[in-house]
């Protein structure tokens, strides 16, 4: 996948740009910090780390980006993922709210021709080799 520079539009058009995806993060990311998990803004992206609940362990990820929120399963967790999870949002602010449909298409697709769902995903691995690239440079 292509990168495209989002840093050439000013920032409050790519705020409104990732508009729904950010609001279901809300709606994700509100119930976890009223019930006791923190919350801190990091570049501009709001991340939620998750009170310690056992059942979240059962999730099939332990972060997760929609537009400008990042929820984590824990502050450590977040940490680790932010890069990653960071790059995500830049993929939402060239993408919008379509990125929530392109994201599960994209990995329906590979499924159906037998290919990784989620590794072999493009945002995933654009995501993976910013963060490498990143790592590298220090």
């Amino acid at each position: 996948m292509k990168k495209r520079h989002t840093l050439a539009v000013p920032r409050p058009f790519r705020y409104l740009w990732a508009t729904p995806a950010s609001a279901i993060g809300l709606l994700l990311a509100l119930p976890l910090w009223l019930a006791g998990g923190r919350a801190q803004r990091v570049n501009g992206v709001l991340e939620v780390a998750a009170p310690a609940w056992r059942p979240l362990a059962r999730l099939p990820f332990c972060a997760i980006t929609l537009g400008h929120v990042v929820v984590g399963i824990s502050p450590a967790v977040l940490a680790h993922w932010r890069q990653h999870e960071h790059i995500h949002v830049r993929q939402y602010e060239r993408w919008g709210g379509l990125l929530l449909l392109a994201y599960p298409v994209a990995s329906l697709w590979l499924w159906l021709r037998g290919r990784r769902p989620y590794v072999d995903n493009p945002f995933e691995r654009e995501a993976r080799g910013e963060t490498r690239q990143r790592a590298r440079r220090g």
